[in-house]
């Protein structure tokens, strides 16, 4: 076409995917380990060689994220640790880099934990104070990369991406950022100046509650970015075949699978910030949140489908609202088609912050009314 076309096109088209061989239109499954080469010992494609390199069914898939994200290139791995992982193996012993001090319990645990052997130095930041961004990456002399997730999971704090890919770069660090609560359809950091973009791809791209997977996105292909293309190829954390069929099929919904959450969580955070036995929400898109007007800014069609609130009482009552929900899945994620929600404190270790009456809560595609109700009975004190 001689015009751009939307994010719902690209999405639902595959990439505009017709089987050249049979005109099918759903991209087939490939699940050969390596391919031919011709009477001369080239390879009969040059794209295709060894599936540690490439494979024909996780090749389409990460066109489709590289253009959902308007990056360059997309590289699928076996998990989003897998794909968090590849970018700090590339780091040299010596580095240093900044993260939030609030994040996903599982990357702050790791990188801790992993830095501290590969003696890479950490910063930390609080993500919703861009004085202490500033502070952090200006601490030292060397700064080898910031990391951003924006909206932080579980507390929702919000990062202003714009001001730190500024910074970033001021220092001569890349900016990363993770994009896997708002997605590609909500937040574009590569536009607002992100080098590389990070997601559990487990999560709204896959959209099913049945694959892991992770991607890395890149705005251009610079030094960095090629050593995690190598890490990968030597590494071989690359995403199976099959999963990276289910990911490409859980993409061409994704569009309305995130409409549909983005609107439930709307009316869900609404409804709680006005319960009389919620304390608070933490969601980006009620005006009293205090990260609204930065992520007003940088979101796009909603401000997705992930929220903490806080029950009026301590943690056994809290204990108490999750175990009475008869709707609700009491499970681990987010992004998937059924609403899920999981008591934190019981999860992460009291360093974290996370307070023991805080609730997350996935926000799915169901009647929204019905998860209303369920949420209503549950946080009703009982007679």
């Amino acid at each position: 076409m001689t015009r751009p076309v939307a994010p719902a096109t690209i999405a639902a088209k595959a990439d505009h995917y017709v089987d050249a061989q049979s005109g099918a239109i759903v991209p087939p499954l490939n699940t050969s380990t390596t391919f031919a080469r011709d009477t001369g010992n080239q390879p009969m494609n040059a794209g295709h060689v060894y599936a540690r390199d490439n494979n024909p069914s996780f090749v389409q898939a990460e066109r489709v994220l590289a253009r959902l994200e308007n990056g360059e290139q997309a590289l699928l791995f076996a998990s989003g640790m897998a794909a968090i992982a590849a970018v700090f193996y590339t780091l040299e012993s010596g580095a240093r880099v900044v993260l939030p001090q609030s994040m996903y319990w599982g990357v702050f645990s790791w990188t801790r934990q992993y830095c501290a052997r590969a003696s890479i130095a950490i910063s930390y930041y609080a993500p919703d104070d861009a004085v202490s961004l500033r502070a952090a990456i200006q601490a030292e002399e060397r700064t080898d990369f910031v990391w951003v997730e924006t909206p932080s999971n579980p507390m929702m704090h919000i990062t202003d991406i714009r001001l730190a890919a500024e910074l970033a770069h001021a220092a001569g660090a890349l900016l990363i950022v993770d994009n896997t609560v708002p997605t590609p359809l909500l937040t574009r950091p590569l536009e607002l100046g992100a080098d590389i973009v990070m997601h559990s791809a487990t999560k709204s791209l896959n959209g099913h509650s049945d694959v892991i997977a992770g991607a890395l996105v890149s705005r251009d292909s610079h030094p960095h970015w090629q050593r995690i293309v190598t890490e990968r190829h030597d590494a071989g954390a690359v995403i199976s075949p099959f999963d990276a069929s289910m990911l490409l099929r859980g993409m061409r919904t994704v569009v309305l699978r995130v409409e549909r959450a983005c609107q439930n969580a709307a009316r869900i955070a609404r409804f709680l910030h006005q319960h009389e036995r919620v304390e608070g929400v933490l969601y980006p898109g009620l005006e009293s949140h205090p990260g609204h007007d930065i992520a007003r800014q940088q979101m796009c069609g909603g401000y997705g489908s992930l929220m903490s609130f806080l029950v009026k009482g301590d943690r056994a009552e809290t204990l108490a609202v999750i175990g009475r929900l008869q709707l609700l899945v009491r499970a681990t994620s987010l992004g998937g088609v059924e609403t899920l929600i999981e008591h934190r404190h019981s999860i992460e270790p009291p360093e974290t912050g996370v307070p023991e009456n805080l609730l997350r809560l996935a926000v799915g595609i169901e009647e929204v009314d019905d998860l209303i109700h369920d949420l209503d009975q549950a946080l009703r004190p009982t007679a």
